[in-house]
């Protein structure tokens, strides 16, 4: 075991989050390890207690305390898998020499965890297409929501991305399906959201809970959270064809608003009650018959200034297998439908 170490960031190393800036420094110590590190304090930066996703500047100083010499065996074994490799490659959708957008597969995690040993993130070495260095994740989708995922292939585009994540200088557009028909057609849901802890061992089953915005100041922990959305179609009050544009971006944002107001995403069994048929009073997410028990939530669009060459970047995902099989048994067609239903709105 090494002592401890003050490490401070390089000049070329600021304007990232703290675990990648340690993975790549010590690529033998797992990301789960650099979590449970920084939950209790073991890592710090300049003296102060952080998060695994803070991030770190030139000129700062990192607390590292002892860690193994060597590489776990199991690590040496992370080479991915000719499937994995095709299977990423095929869900490229745009590339250039400074960005690379995929339309990830819904059940495939953004990032590792504890749990978590095959990611967006650990398989983006299949992305390379001749760079030295695997694609940077920019921002993140859930582990079970699809659609358009981007990745910065240099540091000057990862620095650039994450700005306009950070400031909302982009435009995402997500697809869902969920139960009966919001009313009106199209709004603004505006509850706060607060985490409450899960039951688990580890914290598992941990969910977002709606707060009235009269309420938010008040609730200890509590975020304001904005979406807006639009019914593309609906049937018989059963379900419907929605698009949605988070303002804000909180975590399960979507999926908790629209549970929140009544019209649970379909397939959602965190948010919407998966034991529930949908029969009309008491909505549940689950539809029956041959519609698929997966959540139906996809980010169809994203759309964004590119940040090298300030072009406009417009990119569009196509529906997951699952997805594309509910649209056309209920006969949903994205032609349809104008691309961002909320342009022409601007009363």
């Amino acid at each position: 075991m090494s002592g401890v170490q003050q490490i401070e960031v390089g000049s070329d190393e600021g304007d990232q989050r703290l675990d990648r800036w340690f993975r790549r420094r010590f690529p033998h110590v797992p990301q789960g390890r650099v979590e449970k590190m920084c939950r209790k304090g073991e890592v710090r930066v300049d003296g102060g207690r952080v998060k695994a996703s803070t991030r770190v500047e030139a000129g700062q100083t990192v607390r590292v305390p002892p860690l193994p010499e060597t590489a776990a065996p199991k690590v040496t074994s992370t080479r991915i898998s000719d499937a994995d490799a095709q299977m990423m490659q095929k869900a490229v959708i745009y590339r250039d020499d400074h960005v690379i957008a995929v339309n990830k597969p819904p059940g495939l995690p953004t990032q590792g965890g504890s749990k978590q040993t095959r990611h967006v993130d650990g398989l983006a070495d299949a992305l390379r297409f001749g760079f030295d260095e695997k694609p940077r994740l920019v921002h993140r989708l859930d582990k079970d929501t699809s659609g358009v995922l981007l990745l910065a292939r240099t540091r000057q585009a990862a620095s650039a991305l994450t700005e306009a994540f950070r400031h909302r200088d982009t435009r995402k557009i997500y697809w869902a399906a969920v139960a009966g028909t919001p009313a009106p057609k199209m709004g603004t849901i505006r509850f706060g959201l607060v985490k409450a802890p899960g039951h688990g061992k580890g914290g598992e089953g941990e969910k977002m809970h709606a707060i009235h915005p009269r309420d938010v100041d008040s609730t200890p922990d509590a975020k304001r959270a904005t979406t807006d959305y639009a019914v593309l179609s609906s049937l018989g009050g059963r379900t419907s064809w929605v698009a949605l544009v988070p303002i804000t971006g909180r975590t399960h944002q979507l999926r908790a608003h629209m549970a929140e107001i009544g019209h649970p995403i379909i397939g959602d069994g965190k948010y919407g009650g998966s034991g529930q048929e949908n029969l009309g009073d008491g909505w549940g997410a689950q539809l029956g018959g041959e519609i698929s028990r997966k959540l139906h939530l996809h980010a169809r669009h994203l759309s964004l200034r590119h940040p090298m060459t300030g072009a406009d970047l417009s990119l569009t995902a196509p529906l997951p297998e699952h997805m594309a099989r509910t649209w056309d048994f209920f006969d949903w067609n994205a032609s349809d439908v104008p691309l961002d239903p909320f342009e022409d709105v601007d009363e």
